[in-house]
């Protein structure tokens, strides 16, 4: 019976410990489980955390390339446009360099004709005229003169010679006539005709468009002559008078 009791007692004590076993293993086991569901579920969150952390990197990349397309886009708009821009400024260059010779051809021309029309015209204050057409001449080849100013110089040429067809002035000079030197009064009537008298009255003249040089005019036409020398200088009142306009015939 002790024997018996003995042998209980050894099996109670064996299962005892075995299940004592049994329950650190389970507690060990459990404990394990909640390690690795603690684990799993920091893995989650930081998974998650980073997972949020990309699809916002993820949106403002697409956010950027959106915005950087569309800039690209306009920097295109613009690059074109001002490549337009520099193709019609290049072409207005051309076209600006192609008129500008023209006109500096077209202008030399004028002044061409203007000093050719100047020696054939009658002949009064000729230095002046001369000396006014050669600084014309300077600024015409002048580089530095724009276009515009030497459109302007030349048209005041002009101006300046048609005038003279409008208007009656008498002022003195040195002709030659017939090789002969005289220092006489000049009347010029507009572009019509240039008369002369000598200082003391004695001789007058004209000159001779036809035939191009100073001629003695009859005693009888030195009257008529003073008399619009006078109304001229304004120092007679304006009257009819009659002079020789044109080739007298002997």
């Amino acid at each position: 019976m002790r024997v018996f009791l003995t042998v209980l007692t050894i099996l109670f004590l064996a299962a005892a410990d075995t299940i004592a076993q049994s329950q650190s293993d389970v507690t060990k086991t459990v404990e394990e489980t909640i390690d690795t569901e603690k684990a799993t579920q920091e893995g989650h969150d930081q998974w998650a955390k980073e997972k949020a952390s990309l699809v916002l990197r993820l949106r403002t990349a697409r956010a950027n390339v959106d915005y950087l397309t569309k800039k690209k886009e306009l920097e295109m708009s613009k690059a074109e446009a001002l490549s337009k821009s520099i193709a019609e400024l290049e072409r207005r260059l051309d076209e600006s360099a192609r008129l500008r010779a023209s006109l500096q051809d077209t202008l030399s021309a004028l002044l061409e004709r203007l000093e050719t029309w100047t020696e054939s015209d009658l002949p009064f204050i000729m230095d002046e005229r001369r000396a006014r057409l050669a600084g014309l001449r300077d600024e015409i080849v002048n580089p530095n003169t724009i276009g515009a100013e030497k459109l302007r110089l030349i048209l005041q040429a002009l101006q300046i010679e048609t005038n003279y067809g409008n208007t009656v002035e008498v002022t003195q000079a040195e002709i030659n006539l017939g090789g002969e030197e005289l220092f006489v009064d000049i009347l010029r009537l507009g572009r019509v005709s240039i008369f002369w008298r000598t200082t003391d009255g004695t001789r007058v003249g004209e000159f001779d468009r036809a035939r191009g040089y100073w001629v003695e005019l009859p005693e009888k036409y030195g009257r008529p002559i003073a008399e619009t020398m006078e109304m001229a200088a304004r120092i007679r009142p304006v009257e009819v008078v009659s002079l020789p306009l044109g080739r007298i015939e002997p």
